[in-house]
């Protein structure tokens, strides 16, 4: 079964207190932090790592709760704010000897990436984010019979107990769902990387469930807060996603635009696994940003 990335090392890094993240590191040159999305690990990147690699240094952990990186019991709602995650990218650079890097981030990733951006503008030189929209704005042109392609996020949006209940009886039907609809190419995702995907999503239940339910929550507050100061994302960014904006009815560039004045925003034609369905494109992506 296929559960690495070729020629990458692997390492647990100390990240947080009683917080470690498993890591996959390869190549040398500009390092380049590579974020997993949902219901994925940092498997996700295989392909783009290894061609990345080439030139930079390549960094690819599992998010805290996710994959084989540690998964802390939510205690006082910021266990898996976006704030916390962002905070745990920073200090594993920094152990690996990076005090400054480029993020990429896709799906939930790109969240953490945001955040980091936010947070730590000193660190991030360059910063991607795939197929998503900061959660403050997915919120809002969320609505209607239209937001019923979102019904994850409101499940696991609800107290604890019953989300957690509900996906952990029929885990491999719920995550396999959306690997499933999410793909345009179903080929992208061969049997042994699903059945990794499954099998790290099932082991973690009550974290993904955390880390959805903090974007309902404080992690809006935050994004809010950023909103009103004025504080925005000060280094390049590109934004690579597909055109989901005309069926919900908003304008995804405009709405990226108010938070990176240094936007290049790109649509794809792949679906929204889009570093499996089209790494090519993706990893051309990543080398023009990190040309800017």
């Amino acid at each position: 079964m296929t559960s690495t990335i070729a020629d990458f090392e692997y390492r647990r890094v100390p990240v947080a207190d009683g917080v470690s993240l498993n890591v996959a590191v390869g190549g040398t040159g500009s390092p380049i932090v590579l974020l997993h999305g949902f219901p994925q690990t940092h498997l996700m990147w295989r392909h783009v790592a290894a061609d990345l690699a080439s030139d930079h240094t390549v960094i690819c952990p599992d998010l805290r709760g996710y994959g084989a990186s540690d998964k802390p019991a939510e205690t006082d709602g910021t266990t898996y704010a976006k704030r916390t995650m962002a905070a745990d990218i920073v200090a594993l650079a920094r152990a690996l000897g990076h005090d400054r890097f480029a993020l990429a981030g896709h799906d939930r990733g790109a969240l953490v990436a945001f955040r980091a951006g936010l947070d730590h503008p000193g660190a991030i030189t360059h910063l991607a984010c795939l197929d998503v929209l900061p959660t403050l704005d997915m919120w809002e042109v969320m609505h209607g019979t239209t937001a019923a392609v979102g019904f994850h996020l409101y499940l696991m949006a609800q107290p604890p107990g019953l989300p957690e209940r509900m996906i952990a009886a029929g885990a491999d039907a719920f995550f396999g769902h959306f690997l499933d609809i999410w793909a345009n190419d179903p080929a992208a995702i061969p049997a042994d990387v699903r059945a990794v995907y499954l099998d790290a999503s099932r082991e973690a239940v009550p974290s993904i469930v955390a880390d959805y339910r903090a974007s309902a929550g404080i992690d809006v507050e935050h994004d809010k807060a950023d909103l009103e100061a004025g504080n925005r994302l000060r280094m390049p960014v590109a934004v690579l996603q597909q055109d989901w904006g005309a069926a919900l009815g908003f304008d995804a560039a405009a709405l990226w635009s108010a938070w990176a004045p240094d936007l290049r925003h790109t649509g794809v034609t792949c679906g929204h696994f889009m570093a499996e369905e089209a790494p090519a494109d993706i990893a051309k992506a990543l080398r023009d940003l990190l040309a800017r």
